[in-house]
């Protein structure tokens, strides 16, 4: 979906805004396998994925783990470089070719602050990544490597199609090993 239609869907905004929308945010096409940013590097950009899929990342030691998917419809932005001036542990890579908006955070804030129906939006938006991240420390504290393999599936159950095993493996905390043991049970 395309970034206006995404708004338009959510909020009421007027010509202007739509117009200042167009204009901030610029559209950007990421080739598969593209590491936009490595993890402890510094960026206010905000990303809107209207097309293609990334992941977040971080490494342990030498290990490659996968934080979070984002997908259509999905921003990311590196909070701890946006809101707390540091640099971020996550890595934002493309796992398929995607069409992307990006935005320089500092510039949304200040039309943000000029428009209340974007306020009200923000407010939305940052109500569910708390409810999506809150989610996952639950899932991961909480819930069997097969429920969280479940629950995975039910929410975006052609995952499989778009993500390698092994980002799926580290995502949900387990081995490819056991994974390809639950993959097996289901």
């Amino acid at each position: 979906m395309e970034l206006l239609d995404y708004f338009r869907q959510r909020a009421k905004l007027s010509p202007d805004t739509e117009r200042r929308l167009e204009q901030m945010f610029q559209t950007v096409e990421f080739a598969k396998g593209t590491r936009e940013l490595e993890p402890d590097s510094f960026s206010k950009k905000i990303y809107f994925i209207e097309k293609g899929l990334a992941r977040t990342f971080y490494y342990r030691e030498t290990k490659d783990i996968t934080h979070y998917f984002f997908m259509e419809n999905d921003f990311y932005a590196p909070i701890d470089a946006v809101f707390f001036q540091h640099p971020s542990p996550y890595g934002l890579e493309f796992l398929e070719k995607s069409t992307v908006r990006v935005a320089n955070y500092p510039e949304l804030e200040r039309l943000m602050d000029e428009t209340a129906e974007l306020q009200q939006y923000a407010r939305i938006l940052l109500i569910s990544f708390l409810q999506r991240f809150s989610e996952r420390l639950n899932a991961i504290q909480f819930q069997s490597a097969q429920d969280r393999y479940q629950n995975m599936m039910e929410r975006h159950p052609d995952i499989l199609l778009r993500v390698s095993l092994g980002h799926i493996a580290s995502y949900l905390g387990i081995s490819q090993q056991t994974l390809s043991v639950i993959r097996g049970q289901m």
